[in-house]
């Protein structure tokens, strides 16, 4: 007589991975385009350092109180321990400029509360957002503070520039651009910009940490940095032929605000697809909009509206690209 298979209530697989120590692996990734971006800020000028050190400190202190605040008055568990709203804050961080001035610190603070309060919160909480907080923060802060949101180059700072390298590429050329900055500078990471975009090779040590703790894949950071890559090549060979449109390419790779935004934003597990034909279609999406941003569009940069876009599209997007359960009839048109 064969034995009676008893089976437990589900969960049946279980994993010692939660969403605090995804988080916390995010945050540790992220540290060294932090510190890579802070040391850049203290190269241009020793205010810069010391306001992008209170930038980072404002936007994650108050996403955490923001969250706590609102948590502790509607009467809701509190969550601030699974470190969600430290990666928001730390992410709307490195978004901020490179140069802010002391009296404009007060929007690290709104960015933060709206990220949390306005974006996430009232929404739900984590998981119920549908677009990336930070992300939305800092293009409410664009829109309501260009001026401010620009600050790139200290006042004092002796530059033959105050724009950034996609700026100086979009409105004065290639040539123009490379007198300014040239490749090796884009990669280290000694240029103007947000604080976290500015260093390749530290965007690459902390995604590659992903990567390896296999808190991201690779499908769509690396099919959103080739169709932008791709796009970008195409132009460069058509509008400057030769030499001059890989280099065209290059810069649009690591001139902004690409990897930064293709490993550590677009890869958020809330406002991006679980599917891998919709990540990859997520991915081919914001490579093509960011392109079309940043050569057609009035900014020189699109990664963030980019990502924001795309969002909004991630159910349309795992709608078509669900997989077919086993031993379901497929419908086919007579």
């Amino acid at each position: 007589m064969s034995k009676k298979l008893n089976v437990s209530a589900s969960p049946h697989v279980r994993s010692n991975v939660t969403t605090a120590s995804l988080m916390r692996d995010v945050v540790i990734a992220m540290i060294p385009a932090t510190l890579l971006g802070i040391y850049n800020c203290f190269r241009m000028s020793t205010d810069a350092g010391i306001s992008s050190i209170l930038v980072v400190l404002l936007c994650c202190v108050t996403c955490v109180l923001a969250e706590y605040l609102f948590e502790k008055g509607t009467k809701k568990p509190i969550t601030i321990g699974d470190y969600s709203a430290v990666v928001t804050g730390l992410i709307l961080a490195l978004n901020m400029p490179t140069a802010m001035k002391y009296g404009d610190l007060w929007i690290c603070v709104l960015g933060g509360a709206f990220a949390i309060i306005v974006v996430k919160m009232l929404y739900g909480g984590l998981g119920q957002n549908f677009m990336n907080p930070a992300l939305a923060a800092r293009c409410f802060l664009l829109i309501s503070f260009a001026g401010k949101m620009t600050q790139f180059i200290p006042e004092n700072y002796d530059s033959v520039t105050s724009a950034t390298p996609l700026g100086d590429l979009k409105a004065n050329g290639l040539t123009e651009m490379l007198s300014h900055y040239n490749l090796t500078d884009l990669v280290i990471g000694t240029i103007p910009g947000t604080i976290g975009e500015t260093s390749v090779i530290a965007l690459l040590i902390g995604a590659a940490y992903l990567l390896y703790k296999k808190v991201i894949n690779w499908r769509i950071p690396c099919t959103y940095i080739v169709v932008e890559a791709v796009i970008a090549l195409i132009y460069g060979l058509v509008t400057l032929g030769g030499g001059d449109g890989f280099t065209y390419m290059l810069v649009h790779i690591c001139g902004g605000g690409l990897i930064f935004g293709a490993f550590f934003m677009a890869t958020d597990y809330v406002t991006s697809p679980i599917t891998p034909k919709g990540q990859i279609v997520f991915g081919a999406c914001l490579g093509i909009l960011t392109a079309l941003f940043r050569i057609f569009g009035g900014s020189a940069e699109g990664v963030s509206y980019a990502i924001i876009f795309c969002n909004i599209l991630v159910p349309l997007i795992e709608r078509f690209t669900l997989p077919v359960p086993f031993g379901k009839e497929v419908k086919k048109n007579d």
